[in-house]
């Protein structure tokens, strides 16, 4: 019984975890990752020169990724980042109009970038990428992780060329392991997909029958301790494990705790005459 209530422990911080480090990754985005956004067409920009109010201006980027921006005219800043745009003006006014200038760009509005998340996420769809946006904000925006998400995602990134590439998320390492290396950066275009996990169902003596995501990692313990442990008439020592193996049924009988499921397994907890 100890066992089943630390598993269950183990999932209430598996839930912490996550929270905590979405609260982390928000805030290592917003302060590491601004500087290296990509500017596109509806994004509105607003640029100041030190001691040149009359320099200052509020602008959206049009549609031919142009900006138009006083004394020099119209710049060109589609997919540029923040400081190449900012190094760009800087050269720019420094090439005949002011000595040593000191130019501050900042993406007041994100417009242009979008991308598309499908799968077990509650809201699934395309998705506003409101400034550098990675995996875990993106999730967010769509409602979070469905109980029956995989252990991995996928995204597909569109390369230079007609070509794709596609880049494998281990949210097992993301989520309980706190492996920011997977909390990749989402790019316009991008298209995300949430696999879902594998579904075991368990019946019997237990506090509450029924299906449950059961991964790689999922053990007939683990799915005893989701499903809200044993019953006080449980026999632990005579459960049985249908598995589906070659298209036929096979019953596996007094099976041992720590076995590793499969999808669709059945789990059966018989009832203690003893």
């Amino acid at each position: 019984m100890f066992v089943i209530k630390t598993l269950s422990r183990v999932v209430v911080v598996r839930k912490i975890a996550l929270y905590f480090v979405c609260l982390l990754v928000v805030f290592a985005t917003k302060t590491g990752f601004a500087s290296e956004y990509h500017v596109g067409p509806g994004d509105v920009l607003s640029i100041t020169v030190y001691d040149n109010d009359d320099l200052a201006t509020k602008v959206r980027v049009s549609t031919a990724g142009t900006i138009v921006m006083p004394l020099i005219g119209q710049i060109k800043v589609q997919s540029l980042t923040v400081n190449a745009i900012t190094d760009k003006i800087t050269a720019m006014l420094a090439d005949g109009y002011l000595v040593s200038p000191q130019v501050n760009v900042f993406v007041e509005e994100f417009r242009s970038k979008k991308a598309v998340i499908l799968g077990s996420v509650r809201m699934p769809g395309l998705i506003e990428l409101s400034g550098p946006t990675n995996f875990l904000e993106l999730v967010s925006k769509a409602g979070g992780l469905e109980k029956d998400a995989g252990d991995t995602a996928t995204i597909q990134r569109k390369g230079g060329g007609k070509e794709s590439s596609v880049i494998i998320v281990d949210l097992l390492a993301l989520i309980e392991k706190g492996d920011l290396s997977q909390n990749m950066v989402i790019q316009d275009g991008d298209t995300i997909f949430v696999s879902k996990g594998g579904m075991c169902f368990i019946t019997g003596q237990v506090e509450k029958p029924g299906t449950y995501t059961c991964g790689e990692d999922t053990t007939i313990l683990k799915l005893v301790a989701l499903a809200g442990g044993f019953t006080g008439k449980a026999s632990r020592s005579g459960i049985n494990l249908v598995r589906i193996v070659d298209n036929q049924k096979k019953v596996y009988k007094k099976v041992d705790l720590y076995t590793q499921l499969k999808d669709s397994d059945v789990v059966v907890v018989p009832e203690s005459f003893f």
